[in-house]
């Protein structure tokens, strides 16, 4: 069982955006996160050329896939039950570690992301995303140059720095100023609170409402599981009468 949370760790004594700021830059994946963006705006500027239409493009670009992407990491990898392999329960490491941010979301040590997952996105899941899409890109004859592959690099490490800091702040006493955090820190809140099936969004809620995982919350049964994520028991069974011989 998880034991207390430490109350200089808990959410509610984040009150103010500089209280969420000064605690974001004391975890080391947003250091990691700028030192990518860093080096990716280096390599761009490095690559020379001025901004173009195609820089232009590969940010349109990957604005409109990174919110399918974060919905898919979230229901497919975050969210990813365990599986029974050699007689043994087999977990991903992502995923256990989102099963306890589950359990106690406002402990402020379990938000961000960890230093090996923002590695892993820097150097693998986003090289591979947009590796994909240059290729195919390339293979319909319309392949976009390096300037504009590094531009989608830095767009999406950029993203994914919006990502860290949207999350934590969902988790703090922060209230919304502005309809399209409202709506975010509603969706997040509804996803821990009420149903861990819908509402997988974080830094926007498109890609729920593309596919119709943002329901109206009102026609939501509030789910038993939405703070552990783990299997519902089964419903008890009324007793049986004993069949006559």
């Amino acid at each position: 069982m998880a034991g207390p949370i430490p109350p200089h760790r808990h959410g509610s004594t984040i009150r103010t955006l500089a209280e969420a700021r000064a605690e974001l830059w004391r975890s080391r994946s947003p250091r990691i996160l700028a030192t990518g963006v860093a080096l990716a705006l280096l390599a761009r500027v490095a690559f020379g050329g001025g901004p173009s239409w195609r820089d232009a493009v590969a940010v349109a670009v990957m604005l409109g896939v990174f919110p399918f992407g974060e919905w898919a990491i979230h229901v497919y990898l975050l969210h990813l039950p365990p599986i029974r392999w050699r007689g043994r329960r087999v977990e991903l490491v992502t995923a256990a570690a989102h099963r306890e941010h589950h359990e106690r979301p406002h402990h402020l040590g379990l938000i961000l992301l960890g230093p090996a997952e923002a590695l892993g996105l820097l150097l693998l899941a986003v090289p591979l995303v947009v590796g994909t899409l240059t290729g195919l890109l390339t293979l319909a004859g319309a392949a976009p140059g390096l300037g504009a592959v590094l531009t989608a690099t830095l767009t999406t490490y950029v993203l994914i720095g919006v990502y860290e800091w949207t999350h934590l702040l969902i988790h703090t006493a922060y209230r919304p100023r502005s309809r399209a955090y409202a709506a975010v820190h509603r969706g997040h809140r509804l996803h821990h609170f009420k149903n861990e099936h819908y509402w997988h969004g974080i830094t926007s809620t498109v890609a729920d409402h593309v596919l119709r995982t943002a329901p109206d919350h009102r026609t939501v049964e509030r789910s038993p599981t939405a703070r552990t994520l783990t299997e519902a028991p089964p419903a008890p069974q009324p007793p049986q009468r004993p069949v006559a011989p």
